[in-house]
């Protein structure tokens, strides 16, 4: 039993060493990645008013450069892990407004070809959102910084 116990205990550890280092690749390569789909909207405005025109969503004029700058900015919090909880939020929501307009096909059809939603670059866009929401930035964030240096514990 101590064998056993010692076993799944370096299991956890390990997992939990890893996490942060995990956490801090995944918010490299999607924050990077966000950045520069944002970047790309926003220097290039006028094909994306007009695609989001033609997808039926309303006042593209405001909100292609408004969904461009959630990701340009929203992807470069995400890099550094800067109120990184705060930012996966209007970011999961510009990923489940792409999944329901621009790839609707492939939402809708989750069910029956799932690879084919997974392969969609909104729901990568979406996982990476939630799970940055959910377990946070990392040990290696200005977030943790942040947390260390203001939100220390009343109890010594």
């Amino acid at each position: 039993m101590s064998f056993i116990r010692r076993f799944y205990c370096g299991i956890v550890d390990t997992g939990n060493f890893l996490q942060t280092f995990l956490l801090f690749a995944i918010r490299l390569y999607w924050g990077w990645s966000f950045y520069q789909a944002g970047w790309g909207k926003v220097n290039n405005i006028k094909p994306v008013i007009e695609y989001f025109g033609s997808l039926g969503i309303p006042y593209p004029e405001f909100l292609a450069p408004f969904v461009g700058w959630v990701e340009c900015i929203g992807g470069l919090c995400l890099l550094f892990g800067f109120a990184s909880r705060l930012v996966s939020i209007p970011l999961a929501i510009n990923m489940i407004v792409a999944l329901f307009t621009a790839h609707l096909t492939a939402t809708l059809g989750m069910y029956n070809n799932p690879q084919r939603f997974i392969n969609q670059l909104p729901f990568n866009y979406l996982l990476t959102s939630l799970i940055v929401f959910c377990f946070g930035p990392g040990l290696i964030s200005v977030d943790y910084i942040l947390g260390k240096l203001f939100c220390r514990s009343k109890r010594s």
